[in-house]
């Protein structure tokens, strides 16, 4: 397979020396860098197929009128709260009350 370089990118040189004193033994600057854009790639990939299920989830929930309205978790959680403090021995209730 052939191989392809990536456009240099200029940094400080605060950066350049932040990144070569976290390189591993025999790692190159380039091995790093090269590792961060396939992590950023992946990264990036993953975002995008969580935000396309959660449309897909929404969509469908709006089309099957199954969804859950925020003031109905908003109650849910309020009433799971609720029940967490009742379980709290007096005095070990926190400030946010």
């Amino acid at each position: 397979m052939k191989t392809s370089t990536l456009p240099a990118v200029r940094v400080e040189p605060a950066l350049r020396n932040d990144a070569e004193a976290v390189l591993d033994e025999g790692e190159s600057l380039s091995d790093f860098v090269a590792s961060c854009v396939r992590d950023g790639v992946a990264w990036r990939r993953t975002q995008d197929a969580f935000l396309a299920r959660a449309r897909d989830a929404v969509e469908r929930s709006e089309r099957e009128d199954s969804g859950v309205s925020p003031q109905e978790v908003l109650q849910q959680m309020d009433a799971r709260l609720e029940a967490a403090r009742r379980r709290l021995p007096a005095g070990k209730q926190g400030a946010g009350q």
